[in-house]
């Protein structure tokens, strides 16, 4: 059996288990929060922020004075052995807490405090050496020190988001250059519409792609300013003076981030515009890149029956039955992952707005759906541009007899014959299968020469070239 310690909190005294780095408050976190099976450890991004707090904090106190060298020093060695991947098995907590994040700063503040013994020779629990509220916690509270962290984490996740969002408007660019030429039917309510391109097809995915890159960017720049040094409610009770400036100095060199002071930490404490910001643009894009997925599901549809218009690539049998079925398995896995983003905008607008008076107590949940949107919507952008959109291709024939064939070609002869000339030539071909050059070139409106330039496929995608 391992040995344990006795720690102590208001309600009392409890075993700890001497070969774990967390303490009582984590203990007892542990007992009442038993929800999602998911522990605090499961977002790297957050544990790693709550270090850099802890250390940017022990940094400030070092050049303040307020905390003795020796105990910063050893905080601040903790702090970067946890920033560079160590103990992270120790935030041990469940992601779904109540207390407005208290369970993990304690457990944050706990680890870091009994590794920080450990580096001045101490053991474990030693806390009149080196205590996990009145130094690791200095000058803070959950309150200003958790929200803190939570933004930094989302600034790093959707740092990962915008790269992967980089990989798969490139990867559409670069299959709207292959299609450049490739004229087909472009398509209104379902039904054939006037011509364009394939390239000018996925150029508009694309640029959907960075539009809403846009977005998450300013809504990441919202993120910058942060309550560090507000403490319970944003009054500054408890704080040193000079820690808040000094803090944020540090934090911002550990980060490399332009982070600055709420104006109003009052206000940043108990508002979360800058979460429900990111989640809005975070549901903008998860719609609209389904929207995209849809339609390459769409032109891939067949390849008998369907649309057929492009290939995706073949990645692995589609039926247990049906010996040759294929199936758009990629952009249906990144539908089922923006379905999921959009979910957690609902939960997290719910969570926004159920905060009373000087603080949210649901921010826990708002940075576990954040992260889980920002990394799962990295991950599709990543899996659709590397295992779908760069192997696509066009089914060149299908495309150009399409063009031919559809009846819609009379909206280019309007100019020349008017609307209602250019409409019953639509109808006959309809009616008889017919091209409409033939019927045109038959019925002596127009000479083949005038056809020729009118009905021009490139002319009809590009029209003002």
């Amino acid at each position: 059996m391992s040995s344990q310690r006795t720690e102590r909190d208001l309600m009392g005294e409890r075993f700890v288990p001497d070969d774990v780095y967390y303490g009582i408050h984590t203990l007892r976190a542990l007992e009442n929060f038993s929800l999602s099976g998911i522990p605090l450890s499961a977002h790297p991004e957050l544990v790693t922020a709550l270090a850099t707090v802890k250390e940017a904090a022990a940094l400030a106190h070092r050049d303040l004075g307020t905390i003795p060298e020796d105990r910063a020093g050893a905080i601040i060695a903790a702090c970067r052995e946890i920033r560079g991947g160590a103990l992270h098995g120790q935030f041990v907590v469940d992601v779904l807490q109540g207390g407005a994040g208290t369970s993990s700063n304690m457990n944050a503040n706990e680890v870091i405090a009994n590794r920080a013994l450990e580096h001045l020779g101490r053991p474990r629990g030693a806390y009149a050496y080196l205590h996990p509220h009145d130094d690791v916690n200095r000058a803070q509270s959950t309150n200003d020190a958790y929200p803190t962290a939570v933004r930094l984490a989302l600034r790093d996740a959707a740092g990962h988001l915008l790269d992967g969002m980089s990989i798969l408007a490139r990867a559409l660019t670069e299959r709207g250059g292959a299609f450049a030429k490739t004229v087909k039917l472009g398509r209104t309510q379902l039904q054939d519409a006037v011509p364009m391109t394939l390239g000018q097809e996925f150029d508009v995915f694309a640029l959907t792609v960075r539009d809403d890159a846009l977005l998450v960017r300013q809504a990441v720049d919202a993120l910058g300013e942060i309550n560090l040094g507000g403490t319970a409610i944003g009054t500054g009770l408890n704080c040193d003076p000079g820690f808040a400036e000094a803090a944020l100095t540090h934090l911002a060199a550990l980060t490399g981030v332009p982070l600055r002071q709420a104006r109003n930490p009052i206000e940043s404490t108990q508002g979360v515009g800058g979460f429900i910001q990111l989640s809005g643009a975070l549901r903008q894009f998860a719609l609209r890149l389904s929207k995209i997925c849809n339609d390459l599901r769409l032109l891939g549809s067949g390849p008998r029956a369907g649309l057929g218009e492009i290939r995706l690539p073949t990645l692995q049998a589609g039926s247990s039955i049906m010996p040759g079925k294929v199936n758009p398995v990629v952009p249906e896995a990144v539908n089922q992952v923006c379905f999921d983003v959009v979910g957690a905008d609902a939960a997290v607008a719910m969570a926004g707005q159920a905060g009373q008076l000087q603080l949210n107590a649901f921010e826990p949940l708002i940075a576990h759906l954040l992260l889980n949107s920002l990394n799962r919507l990295d991950a599709a952008c990543r899996t659709l541009a590397e295992r779908c959109v760069v192997g696509i291709e066009a089914h060149e024939g299908r495309l150009r007899a399409q063009v031919e064939g559809s009846a819609v070609l009379a909206t280019a002869l309007n100019p020349s014959l008017g609307y209602q000339q250019a409409t019953e030539l639509a109808g006959r071909s309809l009616a008889t299968g017919r091209t409409v050059r033939e019927l045109a070139a038959e019925s002596g409106l127009l000479t083949d020469e005038e056809l020729d330039e009118l009905l021009d496929p490139d002319r009809l995608a590009h029209p003002h070239r």
